[in-house]
């Protein structure tokens, strides 16, 4: 049974369709997979009553399925079901080049089992019954690693947006600008008059639509690698 998924968007109105937003933790879903539905419904209304966002599929090949890319949050996967196991999701998963971070959880637990999850970067190998708070701590720690993976694509895309506007002259005159020196100084640099850098610089100042250099030293960490 699949539940409604939560909305991923998160579209800033101010910022262009090009430029993604910085992803907040409500956008983040937790995705349950359990072939058996008392432990499924269990699990999905305890993190429901904790404030996460849930959507529950009773087999891996149902959640391959509906699975789309742009999912953000984290898998967790029953070891052992009927078809596809957790470990076979797991790596179907890495197969289709997402990173949603995955917490494998089982009933009939061994060491091999535990290192082939590990190895495919599984955020954690729970042993049923285990505690509320033992999820919890697996979640959380898998929600902080696709905040992080996901802003740092959202900061590489609102750069790559903001450049591509820009001439590779005004890029040199950027980078120099983004380290805090002024026109005489970037001029020296490049080899050009500091009047030819004032004209760069309000040229970039409009297409990057900023008020003063501050602005653009501000945004040094997105715009410059």
């Amino acid at each position: 049974m699949n539940a409604q998924i939560a909305n991923h968007s998160g579209k800033s109105q101010e910022a262009p369709p090009e430029i993604s937003p910085q992803v907040q933790r409500t956008q983040l879903t937790v995705y349950v997979v359990d072939d058996d539905p008392a432990i499924r419904d269990s699990i999905s209304l305890s993190l429901s009553l904790r404030g996460y966002h849930i959507a529950q599929f009773a087999n891996a090949e149902d959640f391959l399925n509906a699975f789309d890319a742009a999912w953000m949050g984290c898998v967790i996967a029953d070891i052992r079901m009927p078809g596809m196991g957790g470990l076979q999701l797991q790596s179907e998963l890495a197969t289709r080049g997402s990173k949603l971070p995955v917490v494998i959880i089982t009933g009939h637990g061994d060491v091999n089992a535990a290192r082939t999850a590990f190895l495919g970067q599984a955020i954690d190998f729970l042993e049923k019954p285990f505690e509320d708070e033992h999820l919890i701590s697996a979640i959380e720690t898998a929600f902080a690693r696709e905040l992080g993976r996901m802003n740092t694509l959202a900061s590489k895309s609102r750069r790559e947006h903001m450049l591509s506007s820009l001439s590779p002259r005004e890029r040199d005159v950027l980078r120099h600008l983004t380290r805090g020196l002024h026109a005489k100084e970037i001029g020296e640099q490049l080899g050009i008059s500091h009047r030819t850098v004032e004209v760069h610089k309000a040229h970039i100042m409009e297409k990057l639509n900023v008020r003063s250099v501050i602005d653009i030293v501000r945004m040094g960490d997105i715009l410059v690698e």
